[in-house]
This record gives structure tokens, C-alpha cells and sequence, in this order.
């Protein structure tokens, strides 16, 4: 404020500049908005015949602003290329909701080929490389050079490791401790709880179908994910607690690439919290309601299927 004040022509050693965010007083009060007020003292000319003190000249000027939506995707990585990619066959659509990438690279959120991609916005903190296919219901045109976007989650803390080593190969499973991974097949539940997965992926075989509900697996290590794209999949995150609509979370020094396929039966809704993983989202599915989520370090979306953002009754929440 003072820096475009200065530009302007207001003189900072002579005159005060203050900025409340919000405003204190007028309609704007407490809002979504910013106030400069610039005073200054200011010689007096035709009126200095009548008094010799100077004049307090004030301006005051506001600025209201609004988040251009939440996010149902959003790539954390600050420099990569295509850190949000919508590629091949996919069409997705995003209701009422954003992608958005903190990379500053010129092709930071890219939709290539043939994808078919209706979204509020599409927002980059760099460029964007858009195909006809992009479309965008609230925003004119991708919005570039934007800040990037504090991690949504930074504040969850890791789950640890606790009690004797699992074995997954159970048709019924419990939360704990799986040091040798989780290799899943035939058909499989899981308990409501948290699953610490360590020494392997998270994998599920072809033709195995996988469900649970209130589950968290947290992935330690170099732990990954591995849906095969024959697998039916139905897990929903819990909607309470520490771990509220979160349904996969990757430790944040972990790295590496998981994929999450799956039938059009399939059901994953929750969040895919990954900061140090790329997530290759293949499957034609989404969440109940289309409740799905992904914060990754990169996200490459190949599917086709219809993704939500008002997911606040499945426990999830908001990514502005």
C-alpha cells in the first residue's frame, strides 16, 4: 500500500499510511476486504490569511475481495510441469468446485489431447496449456500468477506406529500396525480405524473388491498406493475425529507415485492426502455425492466421472 501511495506521489516521510484487513468502520467492517488510510499535512495557501496551521488532508480507499472457489484438486509441488493434468479420455466434471496448482511452471495446469473438463475455475500459480475441452463455469479464463495455496492439511499430524505386526491376508481386517504392506484380494473388509501400512504398498489385486468404512490408511515410508483397474473399491473415510474425511494420507517426507483405479462400482469418498506422491487418478469413479478430494504433489486424472465439493456431511472439509 505504501509502495503504490509512494508511486502515486504521497509523500511517506511527511504522512502516515495505515492498513487494517478488514476494514474497522463502514460497510466492508469485519469482511473480506482491505482499507488504506493516508493522512498527511499540507501547507495552507488563500487560507494562511486566516490561520497559520497546516490542513490534515485524509484519503481512505477499500478493496473487497472473495476466494475464487474451493478446491477439489490441488497439486502442491511449486515448480513442476502439468502438476495438474487431465490427459486421454477423461471427462470430469467438478461441481462447485477448483483445481488449482502452486507450480509457477508455464504449463502448470494442463488439459491435453481429448480430455473434456468443466470446472468453476482453473487456477495456477503459473501458467495453464488448455485444450477446447477446458470449460469453465465461474471464471472467464484461467487465473495465473496466482499465490500459491497453503497446504490444506498442514496441520494433521501423522498417526504412529504402535502395537505388533499385522497380517492383511483376511477377508475381515483390523486397524493397527501392517509392517509388510497390504497386499488385498478376493474379498475383503476393513474395520473402522486407522491402518499404519510400512515395509510395502497398499495394493489390491485384480477382481478383489475391498470395503470399509470410517478407515484411514496412512502410508509410511515409501509406502504407495496400487489399485488394479479390475478391483471394486468402496471406502469411505471416517466423518469424526482426528482424521475426519481423510480416507488415504501419505507421510509428508514419503515420495514415489500411486494409482488409484478402479470399476465404475467403485466408491472412494474422502480425502487423498499425499504432499510428497504423485497421484495418477485413473478410476470412472468418485466418492458418494461425488465426495472426493486430492491434495498431492502432482495429480494426473485419466478417468471420467463427477466430482463434488460440498462434502461437510461426509466429514470433509472445505479447501479454499
Amino acid at each position: 500500500a505504501v509502495m503504490a501511495a509512494s508511486e502515486n506521489g504521497f509523500d511517506t516521510l511527511a504522512g502516515a499510511a495505515v492498513v487494517n484487513a478488514p476494514p474497522l468502520t463502514g460497510p466492508s467492517a469485519g469482511g473480506d476486504a482491505v482499507e488504506v488510510i493516508l493522512s498527511q499535512a499540507a501547507e495552507r495557501f488563500f487560507t494562511a490569511m486566516f490561520s497559520d496551521g497546516d490542513v490534515g488532508l485524509t484519503a481512505r480507499a477499500v478493496a473487497v475481495y472473495r476466494t475464487a472457489a474451493d478446491a477439489c484438486i490441488l497439486a502442491l509441488d511449486p515448480t513442476a510441469s502439468r502438476a495438474a493434468n487431465f490427459a486421454g479420455n477423461t471427462s470430469v466434471t467438478l461441481s462447485g468446485c477448483s483445481v488449482m496448482a502452486n507450480s509457477t511452471a508455464a504449463d502448470a495446469v494442463n488439459v491435453q489431447g481429448s480430455a473434456q473438463l468443466t470446472v468453476d475455475c482453473l487456477i495456477s500459480g503459473g501458467g495453464a496449456s488448455l485444450t477446447a475441452g477446458a470449460t469453465m463455469t465461474e471464471c472467464r479464463s484461467a487465473v495465473t500468477q496466482a499465490p500459491p495455496v497453503a497446504d490444506p492439511f498442514a496441520d494433521l499430524s501423522e498417526p504412529t506406529a504402535s502395537g505388533g505386526c499385522l497380517n492383511a491376508n483376511n477377508s475381515s481386517l483390523s486397524p493397527g500396525r501392517y509392517c509388510s504392506g497390504m497386499r488385498l484380494g478376493g474379498t475383503v473388509t476393513l474395520a473402522p480405524g486407522v491402518y499404519y501400512v510400512s515395509g510395502g504398498d497398499f495394493r489390491v489385486n485384480s477382481n478383489t473388491t475391498v470395503t470399509g468404512t470410517g478407515v484411514t490408511i496412512f502410508l509410511s515410508g515409501g509406502a504407495n498406493v496400487s489399485i488394479n483397474g479390475n478391483a471394486t473399491v468402496n471406502l469411505q473415510a471416517p466423518t469424526s475425529g482426528t482424521y475426519s474425511g481423510v480416507l488415504f494420507f501419505g507421510n509428508r517426507s514419503g515420495s514415489g507415485s500411486s494409482t488409484f483405479n478402479g470399476t465404475a462400482d467403485s466408491r472412494m469418498t474422502g480425502a487423498v492426502y499425499m504432499p510428497g506422491r504423485a497421484v495418477d487418478y485413473l478410476g470412472n469413479f468418485a466418492g458418494l455425492e461425488g465426495c472426493t478430494q486430492i491434495v498431492a504433489r502432482t495429480v494426473q486424472w485419466s478417468g471420467s466421472t463427477t466430482v463434488a465439493a460440498d462434502c461437510t456431511a461426509y466429514g470433509m472439509r472445505a479447501l479454499p
